[in-house]
């Protein structure tokens, strides 16, 4: 065991033999306040601290002073930025795009308080001495810290304040501000007082349960593999606080978040650069924090009509003539379809991706494309950022430095599921590359008619290489948002429509829609880590988010074991209820290999299209708001305790709550794809009325142990709620006329809706 369960090992990283020339620097009480433009400065001096376990000054070394700058915006936002490596306060980058009602509001200090424009206390910055009762030396005086205290919305009963978090005066266990300096780099520390029972939430598509206290996570993007482990596809550095704030820490580098861990006491940030930007969001719900946090990184786009209806696929589809057929037999079996995607196997050689047809068994692409199109099929493409040793633009890229130069040779290539066994990144950091990218790569698929790009992979970059706009340790966080970015515009340019599907995110790439869940097992606890990721990257600025139905991968056998018939239908039945809903894995996923459950699984698909109306209207809502498609139940009712630990139900947009199998029936059932599952349901305070039967249930309790049969699934609205409805059965979104849809009442007369 490496752990040490000690603050300065464990959490700041230092080593813990004491042996690397490393030192510690701890902020102590402020110098100076002063008024700039606006802004509120705050000069902190840092002490060395001796090299050891146990924290004291090391008083032969100078102190070093640096300027905290406290900023306030509209909406109720307060900003902290420090830094020790000279980096500027920017307004706009590729994470922030501030929207034009994020406005500045000029702050004046009247004696401890900071207090805005509007005449709301942003922060109080307490100078005076701490009280004492001395009565013993038996250790030393606590080290000076600053005392501030923020209000990011004026509310003083829950004040942010800096913790200086310590057992006796050398033990610390959080530091209020401080940063560490070696020959080589630079890291910087913040942390925030937490209460006892405050709960967190969001960080990107954490696979964990519902409130994250008492947990630490690495803000490094890596492929993770499932969705079930601490590997994460997704790191979003914002967390959401059952005490109502939000906080984004603006930065790409890599980065830790303890929440409530390393000191039940304390939030504990630590980025691998001497620099920290906070912002702190307030609000009196959910919703207004994420609209804030949104207008600061950027708000959704709205996906395409077609979108919204189903996608079929499965890795890997291998010529236009299997992919012909597949189509011809969904619509002549009238299972609705919009989308059909190729994955890895439409190039010369499986996973030598090179944008191009394979030419003898896809011999005529842009006829193919159209014929799909003739039949109501949007064609999408894999792909990744990667160029392969064997593809035919790996010269070209080299010569032009469109990927980064590596500073050795790859040894070989082999296992496919890694950067590293390819050639090099394409450096998107280059305007010249991305321009490459954009205009050789995808627009000719693009021109054909191809309607979507899968910007699969994008969470590991050639570490070992050399990139044009930064260092690899800072771009690999942010390489999702270029490389998303890229591939959206394309898209939207060339067809109208801007749309990627993609698997990893940073900060910011919200706004480049849409994403899903990675590689989930084709199991339950596949499809229980799914929806636990799902709520938590809702609750980090995201509003569109789907999953492989039924799973990804097999078990034991990753690509060749068959899949349960009723995880296929349970995963159905919650892919209905998602934002976006693709048959996905690494073995057969049309339903007509299902044939015991097949007719189940058409009814679903039918009632998805039926629902369309009522998806777009939520997904425009979601656009324009803070709420994601697919939301956590606090994003409702925050004021219930028990919601802050329900992470198997969610809200499907703001008139249903879904409560989703993910158990099996009966194992000694006589014929047991076909068994009735059970499951326990929290229904919030009030009425809730079943979809499906019309039955009334009050809520404020739990429900335990519902029979579900399988071809059932609970979900429930709200009486006086309106949904809308498409009247009839379509093949496709381009058979729709959404002009024509109708909205149902949930009256007293109610009586359910006919599956």
């Amino acid at each position: 065991m490496k752990q040490t369960n000690y603050h300065l090992f464990d959490f700041m990283d230092f080593d813990p033999s004491l042996e690397k020339d490393e030192a510690l620097w701890k902020a102590y009480a402020p110098t100076k306040i002063t008024e700039r433009d606006g802004d509120i400065v705050v000069t902190i001096p840092y002490q060395q601290q001796l090299r050891q376990e146990d924290m004291a000054p090391d008083a032969s070394v100078p102190q070093q002073s640096f300027d905290l700058i406290i900023r306030a915006y509209e909406p109720n936002i307060v900003r902290l930025f420090t830094t020790m490596t000279g980096d500027p306060m920017l307004e706009q980058d590729d994470m922030l795009q501030l929207s034009p009602d994020v406005r500045r509001q000029p702050l004046r200090l009247v004696g401890s308080d900071v207090i805005a424009t509007d005449g709301k206390k942003r922060a109080r910055i307490d100078l005076s001495a701490p009280v004492l009762d001395h009565w013993s030396d038996l250790l030393p005086a606590p080290q000076p810290a600053p005392v501030i205290t923020f209000y990011p919305d004026g509310d003083e009963t829950k004040g942010i304040a800096l913790s200086d978090d310590h057992f006796s005066p050398p033990r610390y266990d959080a530091l209020p501000l401080g940063y560490v300096t070696t020959p080589k780099a630079e890291r910087a520390t913040v942390s925030f007082q937490c209460v006892p029972d405050e709960c967190f939430v969001g960080t990107g598509e954490r696979f964990r349960k519902m409130d994250l206290s008492g947990q630490t996570f690495q803000l490094k993007n890596q492929d993770g593999q499932g969705v079930n482990n601490r590997r994460c596809y997704k790191n979003i550095p914002f967390y959401m606080s059952s005490r109502m704030y939000g906080c984004f820490y603006h930065t790409s580098d890599y980065c830790k978040l303890s929440l409530a861990d390393h000191s039940t006491r304390s939030v504990q940030f630590l980025c691998d650069r001497a620099t920290l930007d906070v912002f702190l969001i307030g609000g009196q719900t959910p919703e207004q924090i994420l609209r804030a946090y949104r207008m600061l990184t950027g708000f959704p786009q709205m996906p395409p009509l077609w979108s919204f209806g189903i996608w079929m696929s499965r890795m890997t589809y291998f010529s236009a003539d299997e992919v012909d057929d597949i189509c011809d037999r969904l619509r002549r079996e009238h299972y609705p379809c919009d989308v059909i995607h190729l994955d890895t196997g439409w190039f010369r050689t499986d996973w030598l991706c090179e944008w191009r047809f394979n030419p003898e068994r896809f011999p005529d692409p842009k006829g193919f494309v159209q014929r799909l199109a003739d039949k109501g099929f949007k064609v999408s493409l894999w792909q990744l950022p990667y160029v392969a040793k064997g593809a035919e633009q790996l010269e070209e890229a080299k010569a032009n430095k469109y990927i980064g130069p590596l500073l050795k040779e790859q040894a070989s290539e082999g296992s496919n599921f890694s950067a590293l066994d390819y050639a090099g990144t394409i450096d998107f950091t280059y305007d010249k590359a991305t321009d490459w990218y954009k205009n050789q790569l995808l627009k000719p698929l693009l021109d054909m008619g191809v309607k979507c790009i899968k910007t699969d992979f994008g969470e590991n970059i050639h570490m070992d290489a050399i990139y044009h706009g930064m260092q690899p340790e800072r771009l690999n966080n942010l390489y999702s948002l270029l490389y998303q970015r890229a591939a959206f515009d394309a898209t939207r340019d060339v067809t109208g429509q801007g749309i990627v599907w993609a698997r990893s995110a940073w900060a910011g790439c919200q706004r480049y829609p849409l994403h899903w869940g990675g590689d989930s097992a084709s199991s339950w606890d596949g499809m229980a880590g799914s929806l636990k990721g799902g709520l938590h990257f809702g609750l980090s600025g995201f509003a569109f988010w789907s999953h492989d139905v039924p799973g990804f991968h097999s078990l034991p056998d990753f690509m060749n074991s068959p899949v349960d018939p009723q995880v296929y239908v349970r995963w159905t039945q919650f892919g209905v209820f998602s934002s976006h809903m693709r048959y996905h894995g690494t073995c057969k996923r049309e339903p007509w290999h299902y044939p015991t459950v097949a007719p189940i699984v058409r009814r679903w698909w039918k009632l998805r299209y039926r629902l369309i109306p009522y998806i777009i209207e939520q997904g425009e809502l979601s656009c324009r708001t803070g709420y994601p498609m697919v939301r956590a139940l606090l994003m409702h009712h925050p004021e219930d305790r028990q919601v802050w630990h329900v992470d198997d139900e969610y809200y499907f947009g703001s008139d249903f709550l879904v409560c989703p199998v993910m158990a099996s029936g009966p194992a000694d059932a006589a014929d047991a794809q076909f068994g009735t599952a059970r499951r326990d349901i929290y229904l919030p305070e009030g009425l809730w009325v079943n979809f499906f039967t019309g039955e009334r249930l009050q809520g404020g309790r739990w429900l335990y142990g519902v029979e579900v049969p399988l071809d059932q699934m609970p979900v429930f609205v709200r009486p006086g709620a309106l949904i809308k409805l498409y009247p009839d059965d379509v093949d496709s979104t381009d058979q729709m006329d959404l002009s024509r849809a109708v909205t149902i009442e949930i009256t007293k007369e109610y009586k359910g809706i006919e599956l």
